[in-house]
């Protein structure tokens, strides 16, 4: 996977402030309570020191945190082993860590059924967990997404345009859009990182063209990417994928691989679009978990399309994830955001608020 390097080796690198994060994760964002049994999972490539923090601030909430580590699996959405189906199935809160993240599989959907409240933190590290987690003004932010849903969901025809070609239109028909990024507040709720919205607006509206320009996960050969991927969408499907360079053809070879596998037919289609707001997180680095959160971008989902997301839902052989950098978003014709940066005043306000740099 193409990242950005970071010092990250030692084991005591920021420990205090991961520490930090690590508790407001449990305590602010899991609503973690005494005598909960706190699943926590990983796989080989999870950073090992975020799981044992996260075990420890689970402890110090008088919870009951069990981990569980196993074989990082080829792609995302694969059903884990038997016995991390069976344990989270029996968890309060289910946290989960592992690089090749098990949501949108059959296990992830019993745990929810069963009424865990569950979090995707997929690739974590300490460095990420002091920058969005720690550092971020969860309050703020969540003020700020928010004012965000207000925005879209008062809107019918969305306009995304980039700087490096994308030019989508779409109309959201009443559907409703999601606050990611908040507390865990109800039996089988499903939460993101801080600073993301989703929705998907009617599939036979999306028409246009798609660039990710900043990164894509999966396929593993990617990340962050050198060079634009970019697709035709047509009626919410992605009908070609070109680009200059190696990431376009490695992401049509993966793509068109998941395509033959049974419920393939649904791994081209748009399962969601995404506006990201982490004040902690100014660029790609590689890892879709920030690189969705990048403050101001939008991220687009191809493939499984999760119940929670409103409309049809789907199941596909997997999903991939996408940023655009730069956007400009047109809401009924009315710029929030143009190149990058918010311009309606509503936002602007809490960004200044917020003291984001720029504001």
């Amino acid at each position: 996977m193409e990242v950005t390097s970071r010092i990250e080796s030692r084991p005591e690198y920021l420990s205090f402030e991961a520490a930090l994060g690590a508790r407001k994760l449990v305590e602010e964002i899991m609503l973690v309570r005494p005598g909960e049994n706190v699943v926590i999972t990983g796989d080989t490539a999870t950073d090992a020191r975020v799981i044992e923090l996260t075990a420890q601030a689970a402890a110090a909430a008088g919870a009951v945190p069990t981990v569980i580590r196993y074989d990082t699996r080829p792609t995302v959405a694969m059903e884990p082993p038997a016995p991390v189906a069976g344990a989270i199935a029996h968890a309060d809160v289910w946290i989960e860590y592992a690089l090749s993240y098990i949501m949108h599989s059959d296990a992830f959907r019993a745990a929810m059924a069963a009424g865990a409240r569950y979090a995707n933190l997929t690739g974590m590290d300490v460095q990420m967990l002091v920058d969005t987690v720690g550092k971020v003004d969860f309050a703020g932010t969540t003020e700020l997404g928010r004012a965000l849903v207000a925005l879209l969901s008062a809107a019918d025809e969305v306009h995304i345009t980039t700087p490096a070609g994308t030019d989508l239109r779409a109309r959201n028909g009443n559907r409703p859009v999601n606050l990611r990024g908040k507390p865990a507040e109800k039996p089988g709720e499903t939460v993101m990182l801080a600073g993301q919205i989703s929705w998907n607006p009617l599939e036979e509206t999306q028409q246009g063209v798609l660039v990710f320009d900043g990164a894509c996960w999966p396929p593993n050969e990617l990340g962050l990417l050198r060079a634009p991927v970019r697709m035709a969408v047509e009626n919410g499907v992605v009908t070609s994928i070109e680009g200059d360079g190696a990431d376009a053809a490695t992401f049509r070879r993966w793509m068109a691989a998941q395509a033959a596998l049974p419920t393939g037919e649904n791994m081209y289609r748009v399962a969601h679009w995404s506006l990201g707001f982490n004040p902690g997180v100014t660029k790609p680095t590689g890892r879709i978990v920030e690189d969705e959160r990048v403050f101001g971008c939008v991220e687009l989902g191809i493939g499984t399309k999760g119940a929670w997301i409103g409309g049809e839902h789907w199941v596909a052989p997997a999903h991939t994830d996408g940023s655009l950098l730069n956007p400009t978003i047109e809401l009924d014709g009315e710029a929030i955001e143009v190149d990058g940066r918010y311009v309606h005043p509503t936002l602007v306000e809490i960004c200044h608020r917020l003291q984001i740099a720029g504001y």
